[in-house]
């Protein structure tokens, strides 16, 4: 078979970049990460003991820079009286907040955005935290420093850099690969099973978990979550001979280098999906209901699914990566931030059920990023970009019912703000991921290869964790 005409066969198999197995093929292929996998085959790591058995972290990206002032927002009256001046026409009403009560109290009131009562109860029951004014940074940074541009990470308010940041934990690096893959560099060998990558994404290729070594499996959120060759569990004549002839490609003895490791690819991703979608399939069933009309919801459903079924998997660390976009809030703010709330809302509290059914709630933390904050003022309808900003972070294992870091006060020309309410972030993402990353079962030792940049922030010499909100 000539070499065009097994290209177009591979790719009406539907073998092309959208199918993923143990490694993305975008990112094995297109990225050169078969490159990159041969050169830190010569490294070697030191792995932890993961002596607490399975853990995951699932990271939420919310897409496009969320309007975290209108999700965690002051209730007290002078404090909400700066908060509306500034905000003005995109101002929530005081009486709409959902009040919380954080262990933690700074003399200030808070409340949530009025689509988020399911978060209100994570929160309320100790399931869930927020840290306020986190971003990206490379080092501690005052005033000063902005105006001096004084080690600053690269393209603020940039949606392409900013949300690159937030993925590598590396602000002054647009080359660096995911601290999320990075991890998975140090930690997967934990697992038995070394054919379905532990880092599982739900939304394709990513940043965050692409490492030197590890790339992600993409799983989708339909059946039991692999990509398989149309006609794959079909008898008749023509998917059976289909499947012979790819296999007969598969297992020609190729001399060109990529050629055999593209064909390697292909056959690791094809064999590993099928046994992926056989473990899904025998997994623990979930009776939690999810929002079946809601493609993030069954996201978080398939993410729920894949995790009942780590014993089929023969895994004991497992990231997940899943993206609720639409964030970019330039017009039409207050409607299209309260749609996604409650989408957040709904798909966060479902899973969270669902974990306490299948009893893996203290084995799972679930927590969240983005682009960016958005600036206090209005542009008229919406709002801009900005810096600092608000997280979530949820899970059994997780000091729930507190406020995290600092919360700026939200007037114009406060001692943070860079111009029209953008703050400079007072907790780093550094500081934020090392306090993941040590409770997923990283030692301290890995976190200068993990988080470059930590040690501006944080040692293990301080005698603490990094913020305190995990177990």
């Amino acid at each position: 078979m000539a070499k065009n005409s097994r290209r177009k066969f591979l790719q009406q198999l539907g073998l092309g970049c959208a199918h993923v197995g143990a490694a993305s093929l975008l990112s094995g292929i297109t990225n050169m990460g078969l490159l990159n996998a041969a050169t830190a085959a010569n490294k070697s790591w030191t792995n932890p003991a993961n002596a607490n058995g399975y853990k995951a972290l699932v990271c939420v990206l919310l897409s496009g820079g969320n309007d975290s002032f209108n999700m965690l927002v002051p209730r007290s009256n002078d404090a909400y009286n700066d908060y509306q001046q500034a905000r003005t026409n995109i101002a929530l009403p005081q009486q709409s907040l959902l009040p919380i009560n954080p262990l933690n109290p700074n003399g200030t009131d808070y409340g949530l955005h009025p689509n988020l009562p399911k978060v209100q109860q994570l929160f309320e029951s100790e399931k869930l935290a927020f840290v306020a004014n986190c971003g990206a940074l490379v080092q501690p940074t005052t005033m000063n420093d902005y105006n001096a541009s004084n080690k600053l990470p690269f393209g603020l308010f940039s949606h392409s850099d900013q949300v690159t940041h937030w993925q590598t934990s590396v602000p002054q690096d647009r080359r660096a690969v995911g601290w999320g893959g990075r991890l998975a560099d140090i930690m997967h060998t934990n697992n038995g099973n070394q054919n379905v990558s532990m880092s599982i994404s739900l939304n394709g290729t990513n940043l965050y978990q692409r490492g030197n070594q590890i790339l992600p499996f993409s799983a989708n959120y339909q059946d039991n979550g692999s990509t398989l060759i149309n006609g794959s569990s079909s008898t008749n004549f023509y998917n059976v001979l289909k499947r012979q002839t790819l296999d007969d490609i598969l297992e020609q003895s190729y001399q060109n280098t990529l050629e055999k490791a593209y064909a390697n690819v292909i056959s690791g991703s094809k064999n590993n999906s099928l046994e992926f979608d056989a473990a899904i399939a025998n997994g623990i069933p979930i009776a939690t209901q999810f929002d079946e009309t809601d493609t993030f919801s069954r996201r978080m459903k398939m993410t729920a699914r894949i995790i009942a079924a780590q014993n089929n998997l023969n895994v004991t660390n497992q990231t997940f990566f899943i993206q609720l976009s639409g964030f970019d809030t330039h017009d039409a703010n207050l409607e299209e931030h309260a749609e996604l709330m409650g989408r957040l809302d709904n798909a966060l509290h479902s899973f969270q059920t669902a974990l306490e059914e299948i009893g893996m709630q203290d084995s799972v933390t679930t927590f969240t990023i983005s682009d960016f904050g958005r600036k206090l003022v209005s542009n008229g309808d919406g709002t801009d970009h900005a810096w600092g900003g608000h997280t979530m972070v949820m899970g059994g294992a997780v000091k729930g019912k507190k406020i995290y870091g600092e919360y700026p006060q939200l007037y114009l020309d406060a001692p943070l703000d860079t111009g029209g309410g953008r703050f400079i972030p007072t907790t780093s993402t550094d500081e934020y991921f090392a306090e993941l990353a040590l409770w997923y079962g990283a030692s301290a030792s890995d976190l200068s290869y993990i988080l470059p940049n930590l040690s501006n922030f944080w040692g293990p010499d301080q005698g603490s964790s990094p913020l305190g909100f995990m177990v």
